[in-house]
């Protein structure tokens, strides 16, 4: 039988594109390649990776993926105007949240910022800001407001908290013990930081110990809530005793 050919296909050129293939018909790429230039390489085409199933493992050459940093919850709290904002602000690696009021007439006999403070704002819900630590450690700290008829905030912001920085003014021990009572109450670490204000304190760490009545088995230490790293080393302080407490809790 003699083969049909139509008239509007013309022959196919040696080497070339039927004129009635797809690629032809409907402008698809061509199963030639136009060759390379003299000295230039061809490109060569990265090789395929099956899509990966979740849960299934990464292929062997594949980047390892790094896990994110633990986030860990420190409150800072003490009683008003020891430095609480002051204390996060020096820190945070973010521009701190901050809730901060005008002090008006009305809280004059109520809020005592101390003679030596020219204080003239006071926080009324919150501060917050965050620090990393390590690759495998973020620090969210959260400031709570030290007047006393803001107390009812403190049980939510101590949920989920690992420890605790007690600012302490050590010329106004007394605004401190509200704090230190919270905190034994709750069963949560707490760290005693004594401000420096002026670079000085008004009195040495033993007799603050002992007015305080705190055992020694919680750290008292001494720290300038301007500078970054005093703030630090006081939050690393925190950080060990939250660790002893559950290095402690798992082994009994």
């Amino acid at each position: 039988m003699d083969s049909v050919r139509s008239p509007d296909w013309p022959v196919t050129p040696l080497d070339g594109l039927a004129a009635n293939s797809a690629a032809a018909r409907y402008g698809g790429p061509s199963a030639t390649h136009p060759p390379a230039a003299r000295g230039v390489a061809a490109p060569v085409p990265p090789p395929y990776r099956p899509p990966v199933e979740p849960g299934a493992a990464a292929p062997p050459d594949a980047a390892p993926r790094v896990a994110p940093p633990v986030p860990v919850k420190i409150l800072i709290a003490g009683g008003f105007g020891v430095g609480k904002t002051t204390t996060v602000g020096s820190i945070s690696e973010i521009a701190p949240l901050t809730t901060e009021a005008e002090m008006t007439s009305a809280a004059i006999g109520v809020d005592d910022p101390g003679g030596r403070s020219g204080k003239t704002t006071t926080t009324v819900a919150m501060d917050f800001g965050c620090v990393t630590i390590d690759r495998s450690l973020k620090l969210y700290l959260f400031g709570t407001p030290g007047q006393a008829r803001f107390g009812f905030m403190w049980d939510d912001l101590a949920h989920g908290a690992l420890g605790a920085l007690v600012v302490v003014d050590s010329s106004r021990l007394d605004d401190c013990h509200p704090a230190i009572d919270f905190f034994e109450r709750a069963g949560l670490p707490f760290v005693v930081g004594v401000n420096a204000f002026d670079g000085r304190v008004a009195h040495d760490l033993a007799a603050i110990r002992w007015a305080l009545a705190v055992g020694d088995h919680v750290p008292l230490v001494r720290f300038d809530a301007r500078d970054r790293l005093s703030v630090r080393d006081a939050l690393l302080v925190v950080l060990n005793r939250a660790l002893d407490r559950a290095n402690r809790a798992r082994g009994s």
